[in-house]
């Protein structure tokens, strides 16, 4: 049985909202008072509390915060009066769940209800491995292989699409392993100048160059016992491939202007949005650092091949988005989410939170429906608008994508990149190729 304490000072509404709890087949516990209330809180257990924001001996926010020193779970909502918004947020921000207004919608509130109920009765729906959501069966498969995998000392390349959390996923590794009180330290290649790689890398000499004013410790060596994370290392220029194997090779390095070597102590995991192997026969990355990074592979499923994990992460990003701007915001209706089941996600995860948020901060109700949703989310993949009859050409079909998506975005280059799945670099690259820059 569902055990509801109804908290309100006055007889008529406890009457009532007992009343319609009751008939839904609730167990519903009722206090007048502040103190009356502590002292069932103390003695009883309940499955949620109801708690009016203004009582005769004190408020409902002083009963949360009493009964939040022990009780950090269990669902709390309070009643505002129209005009008592602030209480209202305050009281999200001293820990509960949820508010609802006077006079109160017994049919929201039901539904309200409801929701608690089942997300305790199924208090493992959201199946998360060290940050990582998701409980298709793909995504089962990689947390056991990050489970093994982590034991071990060898290279490790992730591969996965731009959104997918490449980083997330090697930060579970990094958790996992021996070296896990010890350092996480990423690189993301594609954000790094060529002249400034090997400095990032290795660090430098007091006076290797002009302007090298101190010693300043690399990325390397910051590692110490840890793990180095090389993202997009596809975007690595090849001079500096040449002088990563050497390390991952040699295990020692220099700085730059040191005459003394330097031991290699932390694992390195890699990661990359690109087709490696590809590279490698355009001569666009080394085959010798390939097979080394390469020694153990995971590939992180896209968000289109793994749909069935989209309403569990669409109600993590509602909670999460929700309580960081102070909304009241607790559930999404079908319509919304199978418009969200729909599209394909070529931003995968990155570009679902993205939206998530976004309609967070529009809703202004409880619920987020289909007209908070961007435009571009409820049109049909772009792909299926594209007559493959007339145009079986890979080249003029790649083409037609991305110029379709340049145009929508106003020619946002950022934007636009993020929409194709790929770095503003590759988009850059592509639009070269097909003559649009």
């Amino acid at each position: 049985m569902f055990k509801v304490l109804l908290i309100d000072d006055e007889e008529s509404i406890l009457k009532i909202i007992k009343t319609v709890l009751t008939k839904e087949g609730y167990e519903v516990d009722t206090a007048k008072s502040k103190s009356e209330a502590l002292t069932k809180l103390t003695t009883n257990i309940y499955n949620l509390i109801l708690s009016d924001y203004l009582l005769e001996d004190g408020t409902g926010i002083e009963i949360l915060e009493d009964f939040r020193k022990k009780d950090s779970i269990t669902p709390f909502i309070i009643i505002t009066a129209y005009g008592s918004i602030n209480g209202a947020v305050e009281a999200v921000k001293k820990g509960a769940n949820h508010y609802i207004p006077k006079p109160i919608d017994t049919d929201n509130l039901i539904k309200l209800i409801q929701f608690y109920k089942e997300k305790q009765s199924n208090p493992f729906e959201v199946e998360e491995f060290e940050g990582i959501i998701g409980k298709s069966k793909k995504m089962k498969e990689l947390f056991n292989e990050i489970e093994i995998v982590s034991k071990s000392e060898s290279y490790i390349l992730i591969e996965g699409e731009s959104g997918t959390g490449k980083e997330l996923v090697a930060k579970a590794i990094h958790k996992r392993s021996r070296r896990a009180n010890n350092p996480f330290v990423p690189i993301n290649c594609s954000a790094i100048p060529s002249e400034l790689f090997e400095n990032e890398l290795f660090g430098h000499e007091k006076g290797a160059y002009t302007g090298a004013a101190s010693r300043e410790i690399g990325k390397i060596e910051l590692a110490g016992e840890g793990t180095l994370f090389l993202d997009e290392i596809g975007e690595m220029p090849l001079f500096m491939q040449a002088k990563l194997l050497r390390v991952l090779q040699e295990k020692e390095f220099y700085r730059v202007g040191g005459t003394s070597l330097i031991k290699m102590r932390c694992r390195v995991i890699s990661a990359t949005n690109r087709n490696l192997e590809q590279m490698v026969e355009n001569k666009e990355f080394r085959e010798d650092l390939f097979y080394r990074i390469n020694v153990i592979h995971l590939k992180i499923p896209p968000l289109r091949e793994r749909k069935e994990d989209i309403p569990l992460l669409v109600k993590r990003f509602i909670e999460k988005f929700s309580k960081i701007n102070n909304k009241n915001i607790y559930d999404i209706d079908n319509e919304a989410l199978e418009i969200l089941m729909e599209y394909d996600w070529p931003g995968n995860v990155r570009q679902l939170e993205n939206i998530i948020e976004r309609t967070v901060v529009l809703c202004q109700g409880e619920i987020i429906t289909s007209q908070h949703l961007p435009q571009r989310i409820k049109e049909k993949p772009l792909v299926s608008k594209i007559n493959l009859e007339k145009s079986l050409n890979l080249y003029e079909i790649e083409k037609n994508i991305i110029l379709k998506v340049l145009q929508e975005e106003n020619f946002n280059q950022t934007k636009a990149a993020q929409r194709l799945g790929i770095s503003r670099k590759q988009l850059r690259t592509k639009m070269k190729n097909f003559g649009l820059l």
